[in-house]
């Protein structure tokens, strides 16, 4: 039996209450634990994404029991591409954050980021929405307690704004799922696919009203205008190793609505096809120009990089709402992309941040290695903007690519254009005042200040090598855009190859 594809969900969930319980008062033993967990999950990781390359869609049917009626977690190219995704990222960012000594700031840290990673890619893997749900909920129980992670006023409040939002978000969840299960009687994706067809469209309208139910709910998580007011503050005032996590966690809201809005209430499926697409392209129309103009009015650092992911969602949501499979894999690779590019700049702000003692983009006396400090973020921001040579200007140029129909493009090109144009330009503003006018401005007679916790003292090799590795996977999704993106449209088209998801999992196998 194939049990690997478990793994990333059992691995998480056994490590985290070991390290919550047993090793919560040995920091050292805690992020030995931690570290090695991330490192194997990502070696599952990648060998679930070279099983998923044969093009089979592969399932595990839990107790052996068939689906419908067993919980089931299916991989794909898809599934293993965002596991993957999610490791490597997480790996990052945990290295980052003992080098720097996040983590020691609650006894709780590396618990907490075990349970964030069991949720995420069990969301990513299951093949049923009410386990969707589940897995949405423990990933934002965790990433509440990660958002409040060390305390501070601040921090509490942005954590209250999160949590209330998500909550309101979850119970909508449940009424979506009730509406769905009303309609359907089945809360299965491929068996939602085979149901869903077979009502006629002008007895739909049940299904109509979940399909927007879930759309809304998956909004929320993906930060879609109107509602995204939450995400700016979140990850302003989290700590920044923690938004750097959580640049994968919007991305979780993309890819549900990527796969049931496709799988089960997508194109050819009479009564909704078209429906969410309708919804989505304003909306993330909108969602670019609010990214937009935020981080052009940004005056503090960590907002600013906020609101750019804001932005990047829009993007991003845009190819999306088009439900075409060229679309659909021009998306995938500005995800992967805009994902680097943010936990990117969150862990440089960190580093600057730290040695600023603020984040306000004023005019300061220049930190230690504010030449090093202005090269990470320039290439960073490059990225993040769409500026050759790194792979932003090639996924949003694929972007443009994709949205040639005459009806999308004037809207399109227009709001992607215009929005890069003005994010380039807030990120301009704030390196020149961040790296370049600081150098002019005369440091205090008594020198600079020095914290007890050395925030003045040199970034070691240990704290910027995740930046540097990210900027490094950034290049090498240019150098190697290719072979990526051939592998992306093969994702794509399995990802629209209704038939084939809906045999291997409602067809019994011989994997559980």
């Amino acid at each position: 039996m194939m049990h690997w594809i478990i793994m990333p969900v059992i691995l998480p969930a056994m490590l985290a209450p070991l390290i919550g319980f047993v090793m919560r008062h040995d920091i050292t033993l805690a992020r030995v634990a931690s570290v090695v967990g991330t490192v194997v999950l990502l070696a599952i990781a990648i060998g679930l994404t070279a099983m998923a390359a044969d093009g089979e869609t592969h399932v595990y049917r839990l107790g052996d029991w068939p689906a419908p009626f067993g919980i089931v977690l299916v991989l794909d190219r898809l599934s293993a591409l965002m596991v993957l995704l999610t490791s490597a990222l997480a790996l990052m960012v945990l290295i980052h954050a003992i080098a720097t000594g996040w983590d020691a700031r609650g006894r709780h840290f590396h618990a907490l980021f075990q349970f964030q990673l069991m949720g995420i890619c069990g969301a990513f893997l299951t093949g049923d929405v009410f386990n969707l749900f589940v897995f949405f909920e423990v990933l934002l129980i965790a990433s509440y307690g990660l958002m409040i992670h060390s305390g501070g006023r601040d921090r509490m409040r942005a954590g209250l704004q999160y949590v209330v939002m998500n909550l309101a978000g979850s119970t909508l969840f449940l009424f979506a799922l009730g509406t769905v299960y009303g309609a359907t009687g089945t809360l299965n994706i491929a068996d939602l696919a085979v149901r869903i067809p077979e009502i006629p469209a002008d007895e739909a309208a049940l299904v109509r009203v979940a399909a927007m139910l879930l759309l809304i709910v998956f909004a929320v998580k993906a930060a879609l205008f109107p509602v995204q007011f939450w995400l700016p503050a979140t990850y302003a005032n989290a700590p920044a190793p923690v938004a750097a996590l959580f640049a994968i966690m919007t991305k979780v809201g993309a890819y549900a609505i990527l796969r049931i809005h496709t799988t089960a209430f997508g194109p050819g499926i009479p009564g909704t096809e078209g429906l969410a697409g309708t919804w989505l392209f304003p909306a993330a129309i909108v969602t670019i120009a609010l990214g937009a103009f935020g981080v052009l009015g940004a005056r503090r650092l960590m907002p600013l990089i906020a609101f750019s992911v804001v932005g990047s969602m829009g993007t991003l949501m845009v190819a999306i709402a088009v439900f075409t499979p060229a679309a659909s894999a021009a998306a995938l690779y500005y995800m992967i992309h805009s994902t680097f590019a943010a936990a990117c700049l969150f862990l440089i702000a960190d580093l600057v941040v730290t040695r600023r003692g603020s984040d306000s983009l004023s005019a300061v006396p220049a930190t230690v290695q504010n030449g090093l400090f202005a090269a990470l973020f320039f290439a960073a921001a490059i990225a993040m903007v769409g500026m050759p040579p790194l792979s932003g200007f090639l996924g949003k140029l694929l972007l443009l690519d994709a949205l040639r129909d005459p009806d999308l493009m004037v809207w399109a090109w227009s709001a992607i254009l215009v929005g890069s144009l003005l994010t380039i330009v807030g990120f301009a503003r704030a390196g020149s005042m961040l790296f370049w006018k600081s150098t002019a401005t005369p440091a205090p007679e008594t020198g600079a200040p020095v914290s007890e916790d050395g925030a003045m003292a040199q970034a070691t090799p240990a704290q910027i090598a995740p930046t540097m590795a990210l900027l490094a996977a950034l290049a090498g999704l240019a150098i190697f855009a290719g072979p990526i993106f051939t592998y992306l449209e093969d994702t794509s088209a399995q990802l629209f190859d209704r038939a084939g998801y809906v045999a291997a999992v409602l067809t019994p196998g011989e994997e559980s």
